[in-house]
């Protein structure tokens, strides 16, 4: 039976198809390390600061207690999945870097990347999205209106159909009391395939993560303070 990152299977980045689909794996993921604090007083972004935002792969390995994962697809644009999403207000909660999530928010810049190990049985499914905006005013009201959609979605099932692939995923309640939004997924007979969801802002940028695995923890809240820490090292 195989596995999907939540409707990450048929999400197209760069017109190449990403495939967030694994069959069952063994093995365990080390434990994400926690959030801790968010940066303050960091200096404004630019479009051409984004890609620094960004984990390395390297980097990535060491949080998914991985050593094969690598980048399988990019893009500088939003995606758009919503019509195979059986609850439209959920769409943010169960995909990332979509366009009608981000849409009137202001956002001027976007980098995309998905990394996995490139076999079909990956073990790890990892998701790094940079936004820009032009103000921190602007990037921390999309955070604020992100806790209220996360919050109504808690507790309710959401199927995703697209092409040929069908899954139905159990959202997570959401903790939105710190500055590191997260939320956990799980795929129903999917034998414990899960993902973590983490959202938070520095200065002018928001960045979002998902990382999914067969144990899934708190890797996609470090995966985002690593990478409010890398923002703030301009």
């Amino acid at each position: 039976m195989n596995r999907c990152a939540p409707a990450f299977c048929t999400a197209v980045l760069v017109g190449a198809l990403l495939s967030g689909c694994v069959s069952t794996v063994s093995g365990t993921a080390l434990r994400g390390q926690g959030g801790g604090p968010v940066p303050t007083d960091v200096a404004r972004l630019d479009e051409s600061d984004l890609d620094r935002v960004l984990l390395s792969s390297g980097e990535v390995n060491g949080v998914m207690g991985a050593t094969g994962i690598r980048v399988t697809a990019s893009a500088q644009s939003l995606s758009d999945n919503s019509d195979g999403v059986s609850d439209i207000d959920c769409l943010g909660a169960i995909y990332g870097a979509e366009e009608l999530v981000y849409g009137g928010s202001d956002w001027t810049a976007v980098r995309d990347e998905v990394l996995q190990e490139p076999d079909t049985d990956n073990e790890h499914w990892v998701e790094q999205i940079a936004v820009l905006y032009p103000s921190s005013e602007k990037a921390r009201a999309f955070v604020e209106g992100s806790r209220t959609s996360w919050e109504k979605c808690s507790g309710t099932s959401i199927d995703i159909d697209n092409s040929d692939v069908h899954s139905t995923w159990k959202i997570g309640e959401a903790n939105v009391s710190g500055d590191i939004l997260t939320q956990q997924s799980t795929q129903r007979y999917a034998g414990g395939w899960g993902c973590q969801h983490a959202l938070a802002s520095v200065s002018n940028v928001v960045v979002e993560a998902w990382a999914c695995s067969n144990s899934i923890d708190d890797e996609a809240e470090s995966i985002a303070a690593e990478m409010l820490a890398n923002a703030a090292k301009k």
